[in-house]
């Protein structure tokens, strides 16, 4: 039986940053963007045109930051999709490869982050599961320092971007991907946690890194989007949203502390 032709629509280079300038990207901004290339239609040359079209829009002035994290350097102990067996976890442990920001291919956050990772000029940031990679003047000031126990917090890209008055561009992607939510974690009384990985000369290592989840995350957006201003728009067949880092922390911190209430977060009282 015949593939079915697209039903479209037709997106290209061009008209995908004519889409994002009407939407209200600014030339020589900073957008930490979380895509889906899927939903834009059919495009044109695929992600290579859409990190051209992002380009495009930003100019020579403007930076591009995507998430380009590595779940799978992870503890083989907590995988659920697939899992492993048990008896295998030890012996991955002793061989998983060590993170290489120039190697290590991202997971799970799409082929838009992949393009832009392999981009010639990107700069990645240093931790081995929650990395960012950026293109522009500002690349090496957002993603130098990235603490190697600190995920997505004080000392990681996002506290930078919210200091330089980056936006959030969610193309095709909902709330529940939105990273700068995750550093309000930080700013909240949060449990601890430890994340096994391995470790960068060989062998693993177990750091104590701040608990986060993306749990509710796509409520957390709705309330933000209900009482902040939100720029939505269509960028090809996507819905697209833009807003600043700043007010998505911000709004987020009072937010989780409300509606998200971990018990770990809270002291327990005297016995």
């Amino acid at each position: 039986m015949p593939t079915p032709p697209p039903t479209g629509p037709l997106v290209t280079r061009d008209t995908l940053a004519a889409d994002l300038r009407r939407l209200g990207v600014e030339t020589g901004e900073t957008l930490l963007v979380h895509s889906s290339l899927s939903s834009l239609g059919w495009v044109n040359g695929g992600a290579v045109a859409v990190v051209r079209g992002l380009l495009d829009a930003l100019g020579p002035a403007g930076t591009l930051v995507v998430p380009t994290q590595t779940g799978d350097q992870s503890d083989p102990a907590g995988w659920e999709n697939p899992p492993v067996p048990e008896q295998w976890w030890d012996r991955i442990r002793a061989t998983m490869p060590p993170y290489d920001p120039l190697v290590t291919p991202s997971l799970g956050v799409g082929v838009i982050p992949e393009t832009v990772r392999t981009w010639p000029g990107a700069l990645r940031s240093a931790h081995p599961q929650t990395s960012f990679a950026a293109l522009g003047p500002r690349a090496r000031e957002i993603t130098e320092g990235h603490a190697p126990d600190c995920r997505l917090g004080e000392r990681s890209p996002l506290a930078r971007l919210e200091k330089l008055g980056a936006r959030v561009l969610l193309l095709g992607a909902g709330y529940d991907s939105c990273t700068a939510f995750h550093l309000a974690e930080y700013r909240i009384p949060a449990p601890r946690v430890e994340v096994g990985r391995p470790a960068p000369g060989g062998g693993w290592e177990t750091v104590v890194e701040v608990s986060i989840t993306s749990d509710r995350f796509d409520a957390l957006g709705h309330d933000f989007e209900r009482d902040r201003p939100v720029v939505r728009g269509g960028v090809g067949g996507a819905d697209a949203r833009l807003f600043p880092v700043a007010d998505a922390v911000a709004y987020a911190e009072r937010w989780l502390r409300l509606h998200r209430p971990r018990e770990e977060d809270f002291p327990h009282p005297p016995a």
